[in-house]
């Protein structure tokens, strides 16, 4: 049977696009020019651009065109659905908007006609530029806690996102062997930094019906066992479990770590989330607290950009670890996310966020409702949720075999940081369409109940 003509000619672009004579970027011809070029139906120019954008080679902009993928980008980790070969991804928190294309644009734009390019292109500060130092630090103030006062920019680096904050406290302030306690169910980036480092991670208890919030207790048990230097916490919208620590747990833990002499590594990417936010661990204990955030879980995720806030005895090892891994961060991308601080669009997009991830929330809920008895953990306005399964059930089959049905979800592994690895799936879905975030997380349930009804 002859192959049909628009798989022909889907062929044809991929075999362009594959020798490089397509490179990436390149705007394709409207469907009806296309038509025309190669004497062909609308309709069928139309099922080749499907066809392209189905094997991942292309991408539409609404208004704009068609234009060629870069092929070193996993569909994953961009604003498409599915993954490369073809799974629904649960496993990438992706947040984005249709409209965040035009947020860029714009803001280059802004860029191109106003300002001092020429600076751009030269070395920067090691911790930032002092304008937009000042300008993030008012952005945060309100974020920190009532009555923390100005925020001393003097204070605040400028990293290459919240993960390179991570890693050069890592790298600044603690050496092989150290011992830095965290929550049992913990950040994967944060323990990929601690094992480079050769830093050694406590799992703490969490407080019972808490949602896995540390419990200030276990915490000190540990210190009066062991030589802790640090704590590493996500009080306000923890990864995975979505927990926000209440106001009196948040002054246990700090009187805690006063009373060991503790560094308190307070990460804030999902902070801004909660939209009525408790004090800082900063806010309550600035002489001891390293705060660290960014603005890809906010903006877009290939936006890397983040900021550091430390006490002033810290801030020199800060820098010259910021000196010796990326000197400073791209200009070019401090100078869009400190117009869109000026401009609010920051703030909105904040909002978007907030008002995307609740209705997945909900999405979410409806479409494992019928997962009877088992609790789904989140933050109602998060792009993830953590969901424990049944005594006795594995994870890894249920994994295994969602795969099979084209669904891509995590198991608990990652986040662990206990020997004993609870059986849970981890469920992300910042970065699908609805239909198919619905789509994936009814297969999520039936394949849940289908391993609950086994002998």
């Amino acid at each position: 049977m002859p192959q049909a003509r628009y798989l022909r000619l889907a062929d044809q672009i991929a075999a362009a696009i594959d020798r490089g004579t397509l490179a990436p970027g390149t705007r394709l011809p409207t469907h009806r020019a296309f038509a025309e070029r190669f004497g062909v139906a609308l309709a069928t120019a139309t099922r080749t651009y499907g066809e392209l954008e189905r094997r991942g080679l292309v991408t539409g902009e609404a208004g704009r065109g068609t234009f060629v993928r870069d092929p070193g980008l996993p569909l994953s980790l961009g604003m498409q659905q599915g993954t490369s070969d073809g799974l629904l991804d649960l496993v990438f928190n992706m947040p984005g908007d249709s409209g965040d294309p035009d947020m860029l644009r714009a803001g280059l734009r802004r860029l191109a006609t106003a300002g001092d390019l020429e600076a751009m292109l030269r070395y920067q500060p090691h911790g930032g530029r002092p304008h937009e130092r000042r300008l993030i630090a008012a952005h945060l103030e309100p974020s920190l806690g009532d009555g923390f006062g100005p925020l001393d920019p003097e204070h605040l680096l400028i990293t290459s996102g919240a993960q390179h904050g991570l890693a050069i406290t890592a790298l600044a302030l603690f050496k092989r062997g150290d011992l830095i306690a965290s929550d049992a169910l913990t950040y994967p980036g944060f323990k990929s930094v601690a094992a480079l480092q050769g830093i050694d991670l406590a799992p703490v208890d969490s407080l019972a019906d808490a949602g896995g919030v540390m419990d200030p207790d276990a915490l000190d048990r540990l210190c009066r066992a062991r030589p802790v230097r640090a704590v590493y916490l996500m009080p306000t919208v923890h990864n995975p479990l979505g927990a926000v620590m209440d106001i009196a747990t948040r002054h246990r833990i700090v009187a805690v770590a006063q009373a060991h002499d503790l560094l308190i590594l307070e990460d804030a990417a999902y902070a801004f989330l909660d939209p009525t936010p408790r004090p800082s661990l900063l806010s309550l204990a600035p002489e001891r607290t390293i705060h660290i955030g960014g603005f890809s879980k906010s903006l877009a995720t290939g936006l890397r950009l983040g900021y550091l806030l430390a006490p002033p005895s810290r801030i020199a090892p800060l820098i010259e670890a910021i000196r010796a891994t990326t000197w400073n961060a791209p200009a070019l991308i401090s100078g869009l996310v400190a117009g869109w601080i000026e401009d609010g669009t920051l703030a909105r997009s904040e909002e978007t966020r907030r008002r995307d991830g609740a209705e997945r929330q909900r999405l979410c809920r409806d479409c494992l409702a019928g997962l009877a008895g088992l609790p789904l953990l989140s933050h109602p306005n998060a792009g993830f949720a953590w969901l424990p399964l049944d005594r006795g059930l594995r994870a890894e089959p249920i994994v295994s075999r969602l795969k099979t049905r084209g669904v891509s979800v995590s198991g608990a592994e990652a986040f662990a940081t206990t020997q004993a690895v609870p059986q849970a799936l981890r469920l992300a879905f910042g970065g699908l369409a609805k239909p198919d975030l619905t789509a994936a997380l009814r297969t999520v349930a039936e394949e849940v109940n289908a391993a609950r009804a086994l002998p």
